[in-house]
């Protein structure tokens, strides 16, 4: 059944596009929520009409992602949560958690949906979290998770681990020269 998309549809296409659907998927969901509408003669004339209007509405959207893109990549994120031993949550991250992490440090709402968690996180420490913003356009954004405790400044600890492990790696060299000696 051919049908024409009102607003983007994850897979199959965005506003003004016509694709083929089953008719089931159609008549019991993109109708009656208004997604799409049936692809009739007088439909299609009227898209053929509004398709300069679609097109400004693209290029806003693509803008506003670009914008959106520019101020979340790299950002750092703190979530909260409650770390047992050894380094693992009690439960995990959702993606909600992560939006609203991402509302009070950079002030820019992301719908939870459009969060791409590959798998749970479970762990604290860093994780890194794509968020699809607008069909092709994605973002990375650097995920901090730890107690209330580990909250106060990530990145100093990870330098400080980096520097611990270089002094044991040049002090073992300096005894061995003073040693040959």
């Amino acid at each position: 059944m051919k049908v024409i998309l009102l607003q983007e549809l994850k897979g199959k296409g965005g506003e003004g596009d016509v694709v083929d659907v089953a008719p089931g998927f159609a008549n019991n969901y993109l109708l009656p929520q208004k997604i799409a509408m049936l692809a009739t003669k007088g439909n299609l004339k009227q898209l053929e009409q509004r398709k300069h209007n679609i097109a400004k509405r693209e290029e806003n959207r693509v803008g506003d992602a670009a914008k959106i893109k520019e101020t979340l990549d790299g950002t750092l994120v703190k979530v909260e949560a409650k770390v047992g031993e050894e380094g693992q949550l009690f439960g995990s991250v959702t993606a909600q958690m992560i939006a609203d992490a991402i509302k009070a440090a950079t002030d820019v709402d992301v719908d939870r949906r459009r969060i791409e968690l590959g798998h749970a996180i479970k762990t604290a420490g860093q994780h890194e979290v794509t968020i699809s913003l607008y069909r092709d356009i994605k973002t990375t954004v650097k995920l901090f998770v730890g107690g209330a405790d580990d909250m106060a400044e990530p990145v100093e600890a990870e330098v400080e681990v980096v520097e611990t492990a270089e002094e044991v790696v040049e002090t073992p060299a300096e005894e061995t020269a003073e040693a040959a000696e």
